[in-house]
């Protein structure tokens, strides 16, 4: 296991815009000094259209121009790794992966020799190495702890050259992985986590990419500063209210303490035997939700769709209308089609339009799609994504006037769940938009309606109702694109 991670992990918001944050800097370093460096890079795996796709971008440290075909063999051996193993595997299609071939005047990594946990030199000797992002072995005094410098000021330099390489080959990424040429076990995660070619390496990176990438904690005894809340990390221990709570006592999952004294027995893991714990074992329920939700947040399962706004003026019938969608392997995708808000299709990528089924002036097909997967327990999960497409058809007696038609991606969050008193609802939205939200019984009774606005949150007082389960159905346009159920207690 690697002893030592680094702290700075980007938020899900900085993470969704760092394309464009490094595309931007790509644009003002070219217009201030006119050159750049361009390596020879490569796509390993294509999924799709990178502005579809979420990009992981793999770049080589410690290996000399004629060893980057071997940095390219290990790539590929970490990739075939990784999308072998769940979740990935069900949403390999969601990824591309590239590699810049960066090469180093000398192969391996620095070895200081100055660790504090083991007893110095350990496996390896002491070695100066010049690489291009000075990868390091004994980082802030674990021999483990591989990272480009063996401190934070010293990494400063090597980060400039990662943030500039990235900045002149491939502005849009998504995701760095540094791969480094050396057989000696070790790693770290933080922004551009890194991994050695030890025979573990790939469950290293893929370890370290739980981190920098799906803002997953360690599950195994850790420094006291690196505890918090997280996604598979709390100080909660209520059963009922603990963030993993649809997922106890199932597959293991139980509320495990880190330690027996000090602050390590404060706070709490889901799992005793996950990837975030163990490299060898797979990832634990919770931590393969958490990788899932942040697929979602990331990537839209609409790859394309048919007809686009404007593109289609003919009064031939029928009209089609089509999705081609990223599908989870196996498809877990489900689709709801209402035409004039009512039922016209379920689970199909394509419909066709009769004459008969429209109304002369405005009309409104609606497909509504969401991931069903065994994977997320979405009930009583505070946050749930929803994606859609909307045509508005005009219809007049000569034929079709024509078709307009937008996307949109949905992130509703209803909060907490159960509750006593107030029930927060917030809707994060690709496009603005207001939110129906009606309140029901499980009766069918409509108890209260409210409106939530894109980015605001919307407190609901339900200190009235009576104990037990509810809905919260939520509506665009009248347009019903979820139901979640809640709990009053």
């Amino acid at each position: 296991m690697i002893y030592y991670k680094i702290a700075n992990h980007l938020l899900p918001q900085e993470f969704i815009n760092m394309r464009y944050k490094l595309l931007i800097l790509f644009l003002v370093l070219n217009y201030h000094f006119g050159q750049c460096q361009i390596f020879d890079k490569e796509t390993i795996k294509n999924s799709g259209d990178n502005d579809k796709r979420i990009n992981l971008v793999i770049l080589s440290d410690g290996y000399q121009t004629s060893e980057l075909n071997d940095f390219k063999t290990d790539a590929i051996s970490f990739v075939n790794d990784m999308f072998n193993q769940s979740p990935f595997s069900e949403y390999t299609n969601y990824f591309n992966v590239h590699i810049i071939k960066v090469p180093s005047n000398e192969s391996g990594a620095d070895h200081p020799a100055t660790a504090t946990d083991v007893t110095e030199p350990y496996n390896i000797p002491v070695m100066s190495v010049d690489t291009y992002f000075n990868a390091t072995f004994d980082a802030f005094g674990y021999h483990r702890a591989l990272y480009y410098g063996i401190d934070y000021p010293d990494s400063a330099s090597a980060e400039s050259k990662i943030n500039s390489v990235l900045a002149d080959n491939f502005p849009t990424y998504d995701q760095v992985l540094i791969l480094v040429n050396s057989s000696e076990y070790g790693g770290t995660g933080g922004e551009f986590p890194i991994s050695s070619t030890h025979t573990a390496a790939n469950q290293i990176a893929i370890h370290e990419l739980g981190h920098s990438m799906f803002n997953l904690k360690d599950e195994y005894l850790v420094p006291d500063v690196f505890y918090g809340e997280a996604i598979n990390m709390t100080q909660e221990t209520n059963s009922s209210l603990i963030k993993w709570k649809n997922w106890i006592n199932e597959n293991g999952v139980y509320i495990y303490p880190y330690g027996t004294s000090g602050i390590p027995a404060t706070w709490y893991r889901p799992h005793q035997n996950c990837k975030m714990r163990v490299l060898s074992a797979p990832f634990c329920p919770v931590c393969k939700e958490g990788i899932v939700e942040k697929i979602h947040s990331l990537i839209s399962p609409i790859d394309s769709y048919l007809p686009v706004s404007n593109s289609i003026n003919t009064s031939t019938y029928p009209i089609d209308f089509q999705l081609n969608l990223i599908k989870p392997i196996p498809n877990t995708l489900e689709s709801t089609w209402t035409l004039n808000a009512s039922n016209f299709a379920n689970d199909v990528d394509d419909v066709s339009i009769i004459e008969t089924d429209l109304n002369v002036g405005s009309n409104n097909l609606t497909v509504v799609l969401n991931d069903t997967t065994t994977l997320l327990k979405v009930d009583n999960h505070e946050t749930f994504h929803v994606y859609s497409v909307s045509w508005t058809i005009t219809k007049s007696a000569l034929g079709i006037d024509d078709i307009t038609s937008e996307e949109n991606n949905f992130n509703i969050s209803l909060f907490p769940n159960p509750t006593n008193s107030i029930l927060n609802l917030k809707v994060k939205s690709k496009n603005t938009v207001n939110l129906k939200v009606d309140i029901i019984s499980l009766d069918g009774k409509k108890i209260k309606s409210t409106k939530i606005s894109n980015y605001e949150n919307n407190e609901v007082d339900i200190s009235h109702l009576s104990q037990g389960l509810y809905l919260a159905n939520s509506y665009s346009n009248h347009i019903l694109i979820t139901s979640k159920r809640f709990v009053k207690n």
